[in-house]
């Protein structure tokens, strides 16, 4: 006989489990807010709106870097920095590249942050990207505010890594950092320049052991690139560090710039600006996202693209004439006929 199946918690009780920094109600809290079934989006709107007066408290950094650049390891040596160092909590959220197959995350991220999983006082989610552009996961900002609710300070973004759209962590965070390895060539030419026009500094890890003079050569080559770059609109000029997350090093001095430039843009005004904006990026991403949706669920729409998407994998249709005659579709308007490439 089947176990009866657990009752379904109210949005009450998921707000009064974020907001006691329950961590059992906050991993389920950001579980509701990820779903993809309609029925949990009334769900997820009621916990977001009760929670939304007790976040934005938190000091927002978001990580990328090159592939092998040990951003794992960084956030463990971050994280752990900030609890035994500072006395301070800490929330990661990881983005992982989703299976293809299964649509879950392919890695594992708390068996990547071995020691900072094991602290009471971090909270590490991962979450598949499922394909989403930008390096990081549909719902990222929304797990943000909750984090924030559940009363961490510090919120790190692990993001997939530098790809073709990953600068959308920089519209949710207050400090974005790249994490490089030290090498002999251009490192910088393989990255691409809309990243490095909004990074707030560049972190060279693995600066340890035969590393060390080549991390120092990486240095100076990231310092002359960096002023080919205009300098941003806030004054803040980005820096270049050296670190080595594997020995603790370097950490303490990475975390002490982020500080830096929290000051620096609450005295210049621009941390407010910037908070606004992300605000508004939020609004805009959730009709982008609500606009798919109504789309994607639209019954002509539904018959239509599998059919739609044959024709087009065969030849047999132009992929513009495709487009158009679904959206022609979705829009009530009339559908002209069939073209071809």
């Amino acid at each position: 006989m089947p176990l009866p199946r657990k009752a379904r918690l109210t949005a009450a009780e998921y707000i009064e489990g974020v907001l006691a920094s329950d961590r059992i109600k906050l991993a389920q809290a950001i579980t509701v807010i990820e779903s993809d079934l309609g029925s949990d989006l009334e769900l997820a709107e009621q916990i977001l709106d009760a929670v939304l007066p007790h976040t934005g408290q938190s000091r927002r950094v978001g990580i990328t870097g090159t592939p092998g650049a040990g951003k794992s390891t960084f956030i463990d040596a971050l994280g752990l920095y900030l609890i035994r160092e500072c006395g301070e909590a800490v929330a990661v959220l990881t983005v992982d590249p989703s299976s293809p197959v299964s649509g879950g995350s392919i890695l594992g991220d708390k068996t990547r942050m071995e020691q900072l999983s094991m602290e009471d006082q971090a909270f590490i989610r991962p979450s598949p990207s499922r394909g989403h552009l930008g390096g990081v996961a549909r719902r990222t900002r929304e797990t943000i505010l909750l984090c924030e609710a559940a009363g961490f300070r510090n919120v790190l973004v692990e993001t997939v890594g530098v790809g073709q759209s990953e600068t959308a962590v920089r519209s949710m965070t207050d400090f974005f950092l790249l994490l490089m390895i030290p090498r002999s060539g251009d490192e910088l030419q393989g990255i691409k320049r809309g990243i490095i026009e909004m990074i707030d500094a560049i972190a060279i890890n693995k600066a340890d052991g035969d590393n060390l003079d080549a991390a120092r050569r990486s240095q100076g080559e990231f310092r002359s690139a960096l002023h080919l770059f205009p300098g941003g609109a806030d004054g803040w000029s980005p820096q270049v560090m050296l670190c080595s997350a594997l020995h603790r090093q370097g950490i303490a001095d990475i975390w002490e710039l982020i500080l830096q430039h929290r000051e620096q843009q609450e005295t210049g005004g621009f941390f407010a600006t910037r908070r606004r904006q992300q605000a508004l990026d939020w609004m805009h991403e959730l009709v982008d996202l609500g606009l798919e949706d109504l789309f994607r669920q639209h019954p002509q729409i539904a018959a239509e693209l599998p059919r739609a998407s044959a024709a087009v994998r065969e030849g047999r249709l132009s992929p513009l004439h495709a487009a158009q005659r679904l959206l022609s579709l979705f829009e009530g308007r009339p559908v002209a006929g069939p073209g071809r490439s």
